[in-house]
């Protein structure tokens, strides 16, 4: 009787159905900086994984969680300094609207505990979002997938149409004009919610709208909606597990996108492949949480999380990569927008930072979304040693989001691998 292969075993073990990349899967046994590799040693260019933000098995991350796990590791029920410190560390890193932190073990536990907080200071219950937003995988923070596509089961959850240049809600309008038609949007949701008797608690966004496909926003739209957020006496919530730690050449997706939240969920990069996520707000607005919650996590505010934290940071400062996502990723923008559209197959190709979006359609004038050959180019890249995703609100985007020590060279290689896989396609 044959060996069961590795994925068969997968499947065994963990439930057929459990999400693999690229038709045929790649095994990978050790990282290095922005490359993965397999067991036979062939090399793949990581133009995926924005949890390494410092670069796979990075020697000083490494180093850091090594030795507080053999020095300590306990949960937070007992004072110590380093938690503290990367706590004062990390609010420090944002606007002085941010002053404590919460920390968690993931981006869904972070989002949910912002959204707690802003009811628990609002008093209110609904919650905007974009239509088709990702904010995470459980509870409440689930529900918000897809712009609350479960209204029907949370009626205090309503989407807006996410703000898009590309594929705008009306043609022939400027930006200024564009930006309010969204506004009018979420003015729309929030009236949907008080007519269910739901008070405005939060409006929740990722700041670059990564998950729907990194869009190019009108103008001021943030700025604009964080002021209506305001007089409607609701919270603004920035979802930084994407966008931030240096990923679009600023610190954190609100400086480029120009608003200020009241509360910011960080997690991803945070802790380079450490389970490790964080919300922060202002003092009071975290009192106000803390006396209405009694929230402990065994595994968040340890020691080794604030290890590893800090020496994140450090390497992110230590090697420029703020800076380096802001350079390496303007020449890789301007490099593929030069390309054109490769025979009417690429609709668009935008970006910001270390993280860009290329659109795929079938008809460029119409802007048809083509899921199907974005798919098909992601194993294509595949196949030629390049590992990316297709994402965005139809799935029809490919998503480059490697790591942040991503480097010119790095993307030369990227270039002609592009180069290679787009040659000769058309939209059909």
């Amino acid at each position: 009787m044959p060996k069961p292969s590795l994925q068969q075993r997968r499947d065994l073990a963990l439930g057929p159905g459990a999400e693999l990349f690229y038709d045929e899967p790649v095994e990978i046994v050790r990282g290095q900086g922005c490359y993965l590799f397999d067991p036979d040693g062939n090399r793949f260019l990581d133009l995926y994984n924005n949890v390494p933000c410092v670069g796979h098995g990075n020697p000083v991350v490494a180093d850091a969680m090594a030795t507080q796990q053999a020095t300590l590791n306990v949960h937070s029920r007992y004072l110590h300094e380093g938690i503290v410190t990367y706590a004062e560390r990390l609010a420090a890193r944002h606007h002085e609207g941010i002053e404590s932190v919460i920390f968690c073990c993931s981006g869904t536990e972070a989002n949910d505990v912002a959204l707690a907080m802003a009811r628990d200071v609002t008093g209110q219950r609904g919650i905007v979002c974009s239509d088709a937003a990702y904010h995470g995988n459980a509870g409440l923070v689930a529900a918000l997938s897809g712009g609350g596509r479960g209204q029907h089961r949370n009626s205090a959850i309503r989407g807006f149409p996410y703000p898009d240049c590309y594929r705008p809600l009306a043609d022939g309008l400027g930006d200024a004009e564009l930006c309010d038609a969204y506004l009018e949007r979420v003015v729309a949701a929030i009236a949907a919610l008080k007519r269910e008797g739901h008070g405005l608690a939060a409006f929740i966004v990722c700041p670059i709208f990564a998950n729907e496909g990194l869009p190019r926003v009108p103008a001021g739209f943030l700025a604009a909606a964080t002021e209506l957020v305001h007089r409607e006496g609701g919270l603004v919530i920035a979802d930084e597990v994407q966008s931030g730690f240096g990923r679009t050449g600023h610190w954190w997706g609100y400086e480029t996108m120009g608003f200020r939240p009241d509360i910011v969920v960080m997690g991803k990069p945070m802790g380079n492949g450490l389970p490790l996520a964080a919300a922060a707000a202002s003092r009071d607005h975290v009192a106000t949480f803390r006396r209405q919650t009694d929230y402990f996590n065994t595994f968040a505010s340890t020691p080794l999380q604030a290890a590893v934290g800090m020496a994140v940071l450090d390497e992110i400062e230590r090697l420029g990569l703020v800076a380096n996502a802001g350079a390496v990723g303007g020449r890789l923008l301007s490099a593929l927008q030069d390309r054109g559209n490769h025979g009417g197959i690429i609709g668009e190709v935008r970006g910001c930072g270390l993280f860009v979006s290329i659109e795929i359609v079938s008809d460029p004038v119409a802007k048809t979304p083509h899921p199907e050959l974005a798919r098909r180019l992601a194993n294509r890249f595949r196949n030629h040693g390049v590992l990316l995703g297709n994402a965005g609100a139809f799935d029809n985007v490919l998503k480059l989001r490697p790591p942040l020590v991503f480097s010119d060279a790095d993307a030369d290689a990227f270039l002609a691998v592009f180069d290679a896989c787009t040659e000769g396609l058309d939209g059909g």
